[in-house]
């Protein structure tokens, strides 16, 4: 990170920036393009390492490319400000980012499945008590990114 001054390594704070987030965009390589989509997410944290979730349809090329890559970036932010200036070169922008990269895998067992449901739905409404239809559980895909890679910036 360039600007060291804007760097975020307290765990705490990165939590809170995450959980302030609405959306994650995950990076995909499609060969020589990317690919970026947005996506509501959850995210679980063990021992100072993320892991993101995701849902999707079944197919689709998100989906491909995943598959096909097995890796994604990811970044979120929240918080954003103009702030004014005297002239155009004086202004600037407040935010909070966290940024990263890891390997993308699909959940294959209803359990898994459901463990990844339950940190969006968790995320999204603070709520961690969910069931969900089986039925629904067998169309629907959960992916997971396991962040091996992830900066925070802050610019207040």
């Amino acid at each position: 990170m360039r600007r060291k001054d804007r760097e975020v390594t307290d765990p705490v704070k990165i939590r809170e920036i995450i959980t302030a987030c609405n959306c994650c965009r995950l990076g995909l390589c499609d060969g020589e393009r990317a690919y970026v989509v947005p996506l509501d997410f959850g995210f679980t944290e063990a021992r100072g390492r993320y892991t993101f979730y995701f849902h999707s349809a079944p197919e689709g090329r998100k989906v491909d490319l995943i598959r096909r890559t097995g890796w994604a970036a990811f970044e979120m932010d929240c918080g954003h400000e103009l702030v004014e200036g005297p002239r155009a070169c004086h202004y600037t922008a407040r935010y909070r980012c966290v940024m990263g990269g890891g390997p993308v895998t699909t959940a294959e067992t209803a359990e898994e499945k459901r463990a990844g449901l339950i940190a969006i739905m968790t995320r999204l409404t603070g709520r961690e008590q969910w069931d969900f239809d089986e039925a629904v559980l067998e169309k629907t895909l959960v992916f997971r990114l396991e962040a091996e890679e992830l900066t925070c910036k802050v610019h207040e």
